[in-house]
C-alpha cells in the first residue's frame, strides 16, 4: 500500500464483516486444540488443518508441516512484488480447562457475553491465548486481499501448535526452514495492550532460567523426636540456601557476576513507565498489595519491566497431608526461577546459582539439579523504521498515542526468531490484564477483536511505507 492509498474501504470492510469474523473466530474456538494433553492430539491436527484451509481461502500459498510433535501451519503471500517482508507468528493450541467446575459456560463453547456497560466479551478457552489474536491477522489479510486484491507487502505466517506445552519443535523447525521464513522483521501477536484502550508495543522481555534443585540428606525418613538436631533436615537447609540467594535489606542478588552488563532504562523510558504506574499502588493494586519486595530504588513496574530477578516458585519435603506426622524428611525440593535481561546471560546464571547451592552444602549432604528452559532477555531496537511506523498506526486506530512497554514475562519465540532468523520482533497484541489467560472464563473483549483486525490492517499499511 503505497504512500496516500486510501485504507478507509479495507477499514469499511472490517466493520461491515464483523458478524462472519466473529463466526470463524467461533469455529476455531470451538476445536479442544489442548497440546499438553495427548488425548487432544487429533484436536491439534484438526485445528492446523482449519487454519491452513482458511489461509489458503484467502489466497495464501498455506500448508501443514509435521514435527515430532504436533503440526505447523506455514503459509506464504508474495502478491506484493517488491517492499518489506513480514513474518507473523502465533499459535493455535490452548492449556487445559482445569478446573472446569469453575467455568461459567462450557469453555470450547465460545459465547458474546454483554458486559452491565454495554460492551461485549468473547468467553472461552484461547479466546485470548492465542487464538482470537491469531483471527485478528487474519482477517485483516482476509479484508485487505478482498478490497485491494493483494496484500500491501510480502507476509509469511508461521502458527505452531506447541506453545503452550514447552514448543520444544519451534526452534529446530525455523532452523531447518531458515531460507524459507527469514523476513525483514517478526509480528508476534501474543501480548497485551493497557487497560483504557491504550495500544502498546512489547519492547523488552526478561529471559529465564528455571531450575528444579532437590537437597538430599539422611538415607531414610526419620522419626523427629529420636533423631532433631542430630539430623540435618534438608527442608530448613534448602529454606537457608535459597534465602541466602537475595540479600533481605537491598533486595538484590547475591550471585557472582549476577548484574554484569545490566543496565538501568533511559531517562526518558523510566518517565513514561511513570505515567503509566504513578506509584507502586497502582501497579501492585489490583493483586492487593501495595509495597515492592525487590531492589530498593526501583519502582514496582521498574523492578518486573527492566530488572532481573529470583524467584521461588514451589517447595516440597515432608509431610504436607491431613493431620500431623513428625517426621525428619530425607530430601527437599525447589522449583526456582531467575527473570533475565539484557546482558545477562542464561548458562552463566544457571551455573552461578548451582555454585552457590554447592558451596554451602554440607559434607554430608548431596544435591541434584534439573533445568527447565534458559532464554535471552530480548530487546526491540528502536533505530529502524518498524517500530515507529507500527507506533504511528497503532495510535491512529485507537486514537491515543502508542507507548512502548516492558513485560516481566518471557517469550521464548523472540529469542528464537532472533537466532535461528536473525530478526528482530515487533510484539503487537490486543489482550487485556483481566482476560484470565490460563485460568477459567478466559475472554477476549469484542473491541479488541473488532480494532485489533483494523489496526492489522493499518500497521501493515505503515510498515509497507516505512
Amino acid at each position: 500500500m503505497k504512500s496516500g492509498r486510501d485504507l478507509n474501504p479495507v477499514l469499511d470492510r472490517v466493520d461491515r464483516t464483523l458478524e462472519s469474523s466473529l463466526d470463524r473466530l467461533f469455529d476455531f474456538l470451538r476445536i479442544p486444540s489442548i497440546s499438553a494433553q495427548p488425548a487432544h492430539a487429533g484436536d491439534c491436527r484438526r485445528a492446523a488443518d482449519w487454519l491452513c484451509a482458511e489461509l489458503a481461502a484467502i489466497g495464501l500459498d498455506a500448508s501443514v508441516r509435521e514435527t515430532p510433535g504436533h503440526p505447523m501451519v506455514v503459509a506464504h503471500d508474495r502478491s506484493a512484488a517488491e517492499g518489506p517482508h513480514v513474518l507473523f507468528y502465533g499459535h493455535y493450541d490452548v492449556q487445559p480447562v482445569d478446573p472446569l467446575e469453575l467455568w461459567h459456560s462450557a469453555p470450547f463453547d465460545p459465547k458474546l457475553v454483554r458486559n452491565d456497560d454495554g460492551t461485549a466479551r468473547i468467553v472461552a478457552r484461547g479466546a485470548s491465548d492465542d487464538k482470537g489474536q491469531v483471527m485478528t491477522f487474519v482477517e485483516a489479510l482476509r479484508a485487505l486481499r478482498a478490497e485491494q486484491g493483494t496484500l500491501p507487502l510480502r507476509v509469511s505466517i508461521v502458527i505452531e501448535g506447541e506453545e503452550e506445552s514447552g514448543g520444544a519443535n519451534l526452534l529446530p523447525f525455523l532452523q531447518a526452514n531458515r531460507d524459507e521464513l527469514r523476513a525483514d522483521v517478526a509480528l508476534i501477536c501474543d501480548t497485551s495492550m493497557l487497560e483504557g484502550g491504550v495500544p502498546a508495543i512489547t519492547t523488552a522481555l526478561r529471559g529465564m532460567v528455571g531450575e528444579d534443585v532437590t537437597i538430599h540428606c539422611a538415607s531414610r525418613d526419620l522419626h523427629s523426636g529420636i533423631y532433631g538436631n542430630a539430623a540435618r533436615n534438608p527442608i530448613e537447609l534448602l529454606c537457608g540456601i535459597l534465602a541466602s540467594v537475595r540479600d533481605a535489606d537491598s533486595g538484590r542478588v547475591l550471585l557472582p557476576g549476577f548484574y554484569d552488563g545490566v543496565q538501568d532504562p533511559l531517562a526518558e523510558v523510566r518517565a513514561q513507565w511513570q505515567a503509566i504506574a504513578p506509584s507502586d499502588a497502582d501497579f501492585l493494586g489490583p493483586v492487593g498489595l501495595s509495597v515492592p519486595a525487590g531492589e530498593r530504588g526501583y519502582s514496582a513496574i521498574e523492578q518486573t519491566w527492566c530488572r532481573p530477578t529470583f524467584e521461588i516458585n514451589g517447595m516440597t519435603g515432608g509431610y504436607t497431608g491431613d493431620g500431623f506426622k513428625t517426621v525428619l524428611p530425607a530430601q527437599a525440593s525447589a522449583k526456582v526461577s531467575f527473570r533475565l535481561v539484557a546482558g545477562q546471560d542464561p548458562a552463566r546464571i544457571r551455573a552461578a546459582f548451582r555454585d552457590h547451592v554447592r558451596a554451602m552444602l554440607p559434607a554430608d549432604c548431596t544435591v541434584e539439579f534439573a533445568a527447565h528452559g534458559g532464554s535471552f532477555a530480548s530487546v526491540v531496537p528502536s533505530d529502524g523504521p518498524a517500530l515507529p511506523a507500527a507506533l504511528a498506526a497503532l495510535g491512529a486506530e485507537w486514537g491515543h498515542p502508542a507507548v512502548t512497554v516492558g513485560s516481566g514475562g518471557s517469550i521464548p519465540v523472540v529469542s528464537e526468531v532472533k537466532q535461528a532468523l536473525g530478526m528482530d520482533s515487533l510484539l503487537i497484541g490486543f489482550a487485556l490484564e483481566d482476560d484470565r489467560i490460563h485460568s477459567p472464563n478466559e475472554k477476549y473483549d469484542l473491541t479488541s477483536f473488532h480494532r485489533g483486525i483494523r489496526s492489522w490492517v493499518r500497521v501493515l499499511g505503515a510498515l509497507a511505507d516505512a
